[in-house]
């Protein structure tokens, strides 16, 4: 019997023209957004495993990320709203299921729907 567990999915805002602050705006519209859908099981920021004092970030978040956890079967659903809202913005997607991981980035709707395939074929390995 295949492995249904959840999509684990992380999105980091990679553009080199947007300072930390301009990435954390990205990653804080986007996870408003995210907590509003279905399709996600969950979602929250990345949390930094180890925060020093003294450094900048005093949140204790991994800037620019967002880390989400989607059902398999709303994968395609999921595709739809993130094509939308990420297809021109850099972005490195990193994606682990069934036990294996692949980590693509992408900078236009081709990059991200060559993003996608790559993981389908994580969710749907033949």
């Amino acid at each position: 019997m295949p492995d249904t567990s959840n999509l684990k999915l992380t999105i980091t805002f990679t553009d080199p023209n947007l300072d930390e602050d301009e990435k954390n705006e990205e990653v804080q519209k986007l996870l408003a957004q995210m907590q509003d859908l279905d399709e996600v099981e969950t979602v929250d920021r990345v949390v930094k495993p180890n925060t020093l004092l003294g450094t900048k970030s005093v949140t204790g978040w991994v800037a620019a990320q967002v880390i989400a956890f989607v059902n398999p079967e709303n994968v395609k659903q999921m595709w739809g709203f993130l094509s939308d809202r990420l297809a021109n913005k850099l972005i490195e997607l990193e994606a682990e299921a069934n036990g294996k991981k692949v980590k693509i980035k992408a900078s236009s709707q081709q990059e991200l729907e060559a993003a996608v395939k790559a993981i389908q074929e994580l969710l749907n390995p033949e």
